[in-house]
């Protein structure tokens, strides 16, 4: 058995906050975003929190641990090298699908930019569990998979999340990251006790916790990680830590960040002391040990939970009708925060967009490209895509910015448009137009 490393008390690390994040006191450790950091570039806030003695976790979200396909060679090896560059002693990733569909359905891959929930089957649990051994060979430090916020749940589950959880943790080893705010999601959203989550999971393997803020909204919780942390989250935080007291327990803020760089330091200060109010009996916090490796997962199993899975993300991006048993109403809902983040993303990714278009000029824009055009190669190309989209169908009326977009397009998308696709002829013009030959 393995000891878990003692994190203390952190805060998620972001560009927008790293200056309030060095100056807070006692924080002990952050925890960055994996895929916005470059191990040949390490920003210079994080190499100063690291000489002081900070520890940094990695923390990807791109994997799809929970997918029906391996996880990418190329993907492990970034998330490795993060590690390496950042001196981590663990990373962490999620339980979740992220795109759905390719070779193994014969259809287009689809990425939903979102995490989304695996079904508690145990065919989903065969491939999630030989998929999390994959990633761990793959890997020089210890893993860690966290629980996610559902807006729905699957028809003709097995499990509950606790014991999906638990015999996780029973086959690999692995360690969890156990966010209280998703716990709380998921009792508003799908009616699950977070008390029997916590009863039925092994708390001994948690490796550190995430607390985050939210807000309900006719019915729903959405998990916002943009407001602040509520009591009922508390309320969980502090069951957890009745049971046993965790190696580290960490603020997740990822966006409307407060001007008062105080709230931050006194939700931290909330959350540290409602552990230690908690102070649990004494006890060990090991990972079981992994039982003999089962044996590989058939590929007839990974394309059932492939086709399910590719169906799910099909009706919520590309308008494909619902599969049968999942609440209509609760996908609709997920539909529309998938293409509302999709906006939101892009327009950091490329925060020239919003600028040339106007900003709700831009929103507007880009939900009806969104619905129009499923998202297959990230962000950033959804960004590309998306200027083609408008220039194409001759959608930007105004002449200056018509000129600006098609500007910002030729300069980012290289020396030529590629010859062969519909948009080489349509932006050729504008080349010209633009005196660019």
């Amino acid at each position: 058995m393995q000891h878990l490393p003692h994190l203390g008390t952190g805060i998620g690390w972001r560009p927008e906050i790293a200056d309030v994040v060095e100056a807070m006191p006692g924080i002990d450790w952050v925890e960055a975003v994996a895929e916005n950091v470059c191990p040949g570039h390490l920003p210079d806030s994080l190499l100063r929190l690291r000489e002081r003695g900070v520890t940094v976790v990695p923390h990807g979200v791109s994997l799809g641990l929970g997918g029906a396909d391996r996880p990418d060679e190329q993907r492990l090896a970034e998330l490795a090298a993060r590690a390496e560059a950042l001196g981590s002693p663990l990373v962490t990733e999620h339980i979740a699908f992220v795109r759905a569909g390719g070779e193994r359905t014969a259809s287009q891959l689809l990425e939903a930019g979102h995490l989304l929930p695996v079904p508690r089957t145990r065919d989903a649990l065969d491939v999630l569990c030989e998929n999390v051994r994959i990633a761990q060979d793959a890997l020089p430090v210890p893993l860690a998979v966290e629980n996610i916020a559902a807006l729905f749940g699957w028809p003709g589950e097995e499990m509950s999340e606790g014991q999906f959880l638990y015999e996780l943790v029973e086959r690999t080893g692995v360690r969890l990251l156990i966010d209280v705010a998703n716990l709380h999601t998921n009792h508003v959203n799908r009616g699950e006790d977070p008390a029997k989550a916590l009863d039925e999971l092994p708390v001994e393997a948690i490796a550190y916790v995430h607390v985050a803020g939210g807000f309900e909204r006719d019915g729903v919780w959405h998990d916002s990680h943009a407001h602040p942390v509520p009591q009922p989250v508390l309320d969980v935080l502090a069951d957890l830590a009745s049971r046993v007291t965790p190696p580290g327990v960490l603020l997740e803020r990822d966006e409307n960040f407060p001007d008062d760089a105080g709230e931050l330091g006194r939700e931290v200060a909330t959350i540290r002391e409602t552990v230690a109010a908690a102070a649990p009996p004494a006890r060990r916090a090991d990972v079981p040990s992994a039982r003999v490796p089962d044996a590989p997962v058939e590929d007839v199993v990974r394309g059932r939970v492939g086709l399910a899975q590719a169906a799910l993300l099909s009706s919520l991006v590309a308008g494909t009708p619902a599969p049968e048993g999942f609440d209509r109403a609760r996908l609709a809902v997920q539909s529309r925060a998938l293409a509302g983040k999709r906006a939101d993303v892009v327009a950091k990714v490329a925060p020239e967009l919003p600028v040339i278009l106007g900003a709700s000029t831009y929103r507007t824009a880009f939900l009806g490209y969104a619905a129009r055009r499923p998202m297959t190669a990230g962000y950033r190309r959804d960004a590309l895509d998306f200027a083609e989209d408008q220039l194409i169908g001759q959608r930007v009326h105004d002449a200056v910015a018509r000129r600006e977009l098609t500007q910002w397009w030729l300069d980012r998308s290289g020396p030529k448009p590629p010859s062969g696709r519909p948009v080489a002829r349509a932006l050729r013009a504008a080349r010209l137009a633009l005196g660019r030959g």
